[in-house]
């Protein structure tokens, strides 16, 4: 696997750190989760990893972390701005700053945050929604029915966020094998969603463009480029934005409708290109397709080139995955050095017990019998996972 030998730190958080981190481990990293002490976790991205449960607020838990970020190539920092820094482990401490040496100066010090970390909003909390707000992409979202709407927490938490940081991981590792020195990957979930919305937001500049100013094409403001209902309740996607492929669409579409006496007595010709015709053909398809089940819609579709296809449900998804596995596996493929196989259990969300791996890992360390007791002893590790005592 591509990243076999790479041994990282993750400390647990939610979304865009444990994202980042499944995308290591799935390609080989041995990840290592730091969990507090008796505290659950409902972190269920915790494929292929191993957790260690660390008080790090004790001096032996705090040295037990600084060991095993010293020996490790990558820390994945999900905290607000100066958390680690007050428990001794900063950048600086690891990579060393004004001619100071540091612990581990081939660490790829990773740090994912919400807001910008020198930006006015940097001490405040925040989701998905919030960072999406700021990023200016909200605002060019469908209203449903008048503000706009919001695809879940992918773009902020996992697109603009923990696939960021993975990336500014993999790019500071293929540095490293150049210079031999690591360096502080800084992601944030505002500026992330930024980048990755360069296409919707260069066209918003433009006043010429129609995708997102003026007629705001893909936004919601075409009638070939949206969801519809159908008659069981269940939905089509309609993407036909080429006037060859909306020429296929309409000509199969008018073609099953035309005999309905439900039907308006009206059926579009010519007018993709006219905007001023748009509702009228919005109403016509809305109707058209309550015609017809799903199922029905994706067989007449189904093989063209007409850019209609179902709106599945993740399980039905699934079904037609190439991977025949009811979960989502890694992407993209590699032939040569290809990811792990998921497993699939009974439970298919399944969760790591915070010091699951206790033992496995400081034993990995080299930790001693007296290092282990006085670490018990101070309340850094609990004693329910090891019986090195």
């Amino acid at each position: 696997m591509s990243l076999a030998g790479l041994k990282v730190v993750e400390f647990a958080g939610l979304a865009p750190g444990p994202f980042a981190g499944l995308i290591l481990a799935d390609h080989g990293a041995d990840v290592v989760r730091i969990d507090r002490p008796g505290v659950p976790s409902s972190d269920i991205l915790c494929r292929g990893k191993r957790s260690l449960a660390v008080n790090s607020k004790t001096p032996s838990g705090r040295n037990l972390l600084r060991k095993l970020i010293t020996q490790s190539d990558v820390l994945i920092d999900p905290f607000r701005p100066g958390v680690l820094e007050r428990l001794g482990l900063g950048p600086k401490v690891f990579l060393g700053s004004e001619g100071k040496q540091g612990l581990n100066e081939r660490l790829v010090y990773a740090r994912i945050a919400g807001f910008p970390r020198t930006g006015p909003h940097k001490d405040m909390a925040g989701h998905d929604i919030n960072y999406l707000a700021l990023s200016g992409v909200l605002s060019l979202m469908p209203r449903t029915p008048d503000v706009p709407s919001f695809p879940l927490n992918l773009l902020a938490d996992f697109a603009g966020g923990g696939a960021s940081l993975a990336n500014g991981i993999l790019l500071a590792i293929i540095e490293r094998t150049k210079s031999g020195r690591g360096q502080t990957v800084e992601a944030d979930m505002v500026s992330g969603t930024r980048y990755l919305s360069s296409f919707p937001l260069l066209h918003k500049l433009s006043p010429s463009s129609q995708f997102f100013s003026g007629l705001n094409i893909l936004g919601g403001g075409a009638p070939f480029y949206a969801v519809y209902a159908c008659k069981d309740g269940k939905f089509m996607s309609v993407g036909c934005l080429e006037p060859q492929f909306f020429k296929v669409f309409i000509e199969l579409f008018v073609q099953e409708v035309s005999g309905d006496r439900t039907m308006l007595d009206w059926s579009p010709q010519d007018i993709q290109a006219n905007p001023l015709g748009w509702p009228k053909l919005k109403q016509y398809l809305k109707e058209g397709f309550l015609t017809k089940t799903r199922e029905g819609w994706t067989k007449i579709f189904h093989g063209t080139d007409a850019c209609a296809v179902p709106v599945l449900t993740p399980e039905e998804a699934a079904l037609l995955d190439a991977s025949k596995l009811p979960l989502p596996v890694p992407h993209p493929h590699l032939t040569r050095t290809p990811s792990k196989t998921p497993e699939i259990h009974a439970n298919i969300t399944p969760q790591m017990i915070p010091g699951q791996h206790n033992e496995e890992v400081l034993e990995e360390l080299g930790t001693s019998a007296e290092e282990w007791r006085r670490l018990v002893n101070e309340g850094a590790i609990s004693s329910k996972y090891t019986v090195k005592l």
